[in-house]
């Protein structure tokens, strides 16, 4: 199992419209996230700084394949065509990311 984090700022004016969104996540979503072998996925929401940390665990084999399943899937693309306008990247993230992914420095079980 590997833990993961991430974090990306929220437009101001779209935080309503996430906070919809995420209130009432289409089961499709829900069940690909649960096939792409990804437990305890939550997201919060920090004001007024308008950031968005996301926390989830991997308990696949593969994250390169399902993370590709994950941006495949057909009613993701149209989730995130909703999701994707709410969200502004940080500046500081990493080539290739849209979440800047955070590095684990303490856990305790």
């Amino acid at each position: 199992m590997q833990r993961m984090g991430m974090l990306i700022g929220v437009e101001p004016h779209m935080i309503a419209e996430y906070k919809r969104l995420h209130a009432a996540v289409w089961p499709e979503i829900l069940d690909l996230i649960s096939r792409c072998n990804i437990r305890n996925y939550t997201i919060f929401l920090r004001e007024p700084e308008n950031l968005l940390f996301g926390t989830w665990e991997y308990h696949g084999t593969d994250f390169e394949a399902d993370t590709a399943k994950m941006a495949a899937d057909p009613k993701n693309l149209e989730w995130w065509s909703f999701t994707i306008p709410c969200q502004k990247p940080l500046a500081s993230r990493k080539e290739g990311e849209w979440w800047a992914m955070m590095e684990e420095v303490f856990h305790l079980d």
